[in-house]
């Protein structure tokens, strides 16, 4: 989760005219409105895996090979671009991402990063300088596992009395607990007589009083007191995080857990022309209103010249590791008293699986912990012997920790392991202390699923993490951080090859959102979203990918994001 610098960039030469008067096109070859000549291509097409240049017309590729072959494809008004030896990947694909939590964390209290609790309560208090007394305060991105030696939770007491007049609270990176002050819990009546909600618990010290930390479903309990954003809030953070994703090469995401009236939202702005992405939406299934909607309307594909999809669900089995929310088999080994928690009742995913398949939606449930992957792969089990279908690409969200037994029946079963890789990058420091070495055996065991066959697609689940998908690229060929900690990797036998974690960023996802055919790969025919970069993420060493930097993205053949690069910058990319 560490910042770093971006190196300088290089300079696209953009010139209707800076490359010798060609032969006109013949009668059989369409005129391209872009042609990208003197790159590096890495297409993730099978039958043309590299290439040097590439046409693009009508918002789809119409050619990828050689320069001569793409130049007969020339016309009067063509955009010529010569990328000057650069390299040309498909347009980035995060398969698991939280796209309006992103654009709020841009406008409430960030506290990735921080190193102790002193300085979460820090930039509380610089906030609260300009708050108006009694309102509410959000921020996230704390972890306690960064605040040195002592790794417990913190206590709201050192918050409360350094914000006393606010409404504070505090989510956790992981999105899985939270941190309020103690006037949240007053305002939420949140005492010692307060019952742990299903699937949540609240943290207590002596006498059963509240820590003023709440974990999954608790969180609730102080969650629904905060005031909701407005419309404008709402589609400004919409826009927001639209704008920051193609800053980091991503053309599409798949987003985890949208309720309806997002959804809409995501929809105006679609109709008005002012959605920049390719967005693969997971219906939250806790609202049985809305996933009774959406399962009426029935799969929708390519709304909106194909800006959204909406024909997946999402559900959460369980919590997540850092705050121990995550369901494991076994109790923790640094807490032996808690196994974790099941946040719904297998009954219920095998209920959504089954009219999923019915009504020919697919299910995505996020499972971590050991137990919350086998009672997910039991309940699709169950709900395809029901509702037998062989396409379904149902999906487990994260698999972080399975166990060694559990690992076959993905292929098995066809079920996707939608995992992220930078995950593993900021859990290998703790993930030990928390499950004890035996279970890590399946833990981030990217290696041993796609030994089975299966196909795993990858992510950042940001704010959860840092947007640029890089991270997780790095993290999934070095199992190493962004200063290249271990040396040789954490459990290094699970690592990809680079060309399987390309694919897991372009082609894996595609496939994962039934989109194969029209994204994922520079292919003759399919949209036109690629991303230039200043180095050949493909050839250099591990240790300089997180270096690299997006010049530019596009989308449907327009570029979405280009960087400015000062006058005094120029040269060729490496």
């Amino acid at each position: 989760r560490r910042a770093f610098a971006l190196p300088a960039l290089a300079v696209l030469t953009l010139t209707s005219g800076s490359l010798p008067a060609q032969t006109p096109a013949g009668p059989q070859a369409a005129p391209a409105e872009l042609i990208i000549t003197g790159a590096r291509i890495y297409t993730v097409d099978p039958n043309r895996p590299m290439a040097a240049a590439m046409a693009v017309a009508g918002g789809k590729v119409l050619f990828v090979g050689s320069e001569r072959g793409a130049l007969t494809h020339r016309g009067p008004s063509t955009t010529m671009v010569d990328a000057e030896g650069q390299t040309i990947i498909p347009g980035m694909i995060d398969a698991h991402v939280h796209l309006l939590n992103m654009g709020n964390s841009l406008r409430n209290v960030a506290l990735f990063g921080t190193k102790s609790y002193d300085e979460v309560i820090a930039r509380v208090v610089e906030r609260a300088r300009t708050a108006p007394a009694g309102s509410w305060i959000v921020g996230r991105g704390w972890d306690q596992n960064d605040w040195g030696a002592d790794t417990r939770f913190p206590t709201h007491e050192a918050l409360s009395r350094a914000v006393p007049n606010h409404h504070v609270v505090l989510t956790r990176i992981d999105g899985h607990a939270t941190l309020v002050n103690a006037m949240a819990m007053r305002a939420a009546n949140v005492t010692a007589a307060t019952r742990d909600p299903a699937g949540g618990r609240l943290e207590r010290g002596p006498g059963g009083v509240p820590t003023g930390v709440l974990v999954d479903r608790a969180m609730g309990i102080v969650n629904a007191k905060i005031p909701p954003a407005t419309a404008a809030e709402t589609r400004s953070a919409i826009i927001a995080a639209m704008e920051e994703t193609a800053k980091w090469g991503l053309t599409g995401v798949h987003d985890a857990g949208v309720s309806r009236p997002v959804i809409d939202a995501y929809e105006a702005l679609a109709r008005e022309g002012r959605y920049g992405l390719r967005n693969y939406v997971m219906i939250a299934a806790g609202d049985s209103a809305t996933l009774n909607h959406y399962l009426r309307l029935g799969p929708q594909s390519g709304l909106h010249d194909n800006r959204l999809w909406i024909r997946s669900i999402k559900i959460s089995s369980d919590g997540a590791l850092g705050s121990r929310g995550a369901a494991m088999l076994e109790p923790y080994s640094d807490e032996p008293s808690h196994s974790g928690l099941l946040l719904v009742e297998p009954s219920f995913i095998e209920s959504v699986a089954r009219r999923a398949l019915t009504r020919g939606f697919q299910l995505n449930v996020h499972a971590i912990g050991d137990r919350g992957n086998r009672v997910t792969l039991d309940a699709f089990d169950s709900a395809l012997r029901a509702v037998p279908k062989s396409d379904h690409r149902f999906r487990v969200e994260h698999a972080q920790i399975i166990d060694p037994a559990d690992i076959p029946r993905f292929a098995q079963l066809d079920v996707i392991p939608s995992m992220q890789a930078v995950h593993q990058t900021s859990d290998m420091y703790w993930a030990g202390t928390r499950v004890g070495e035996q279970r890590l055996a399946g833990a981030y065991a990217w290696r041993s699923l796609l030994n089975t066959g299966v196909i795993i697609p990858n992510g950042s689940d940001f704010p959860v993490e840092a947007v640029n998908p890089l991270l997780s690229f790095h993290s999934a060929v070095s199992r190493q951080d962004e200063e290249n900690y271990p040396q040789g990797g954490w459990r290094p036998a699970e690592k990809m090859t680079r060309e399987e974690a390309l694919k897991s960023m372009t082609i894996w996802p595609a496939y994962a959102s039934f989109t194969e055919d029209l994204v994922g790969s520079l292919t003759p025919g399919k949209l036109a979203d690629f991303v230039i970069l200043d180095r050949d993420i493909m050839r250099v060493p591990d240790s300089e990918i997180t270096g690299t930097a997006v010049v530019a993205t596009y989308l449907g053949g327009k570029a979405i994001y280009r960087r400015t690069v000062p006058r005094t910058e120029s040269g060729a990319g490496r």
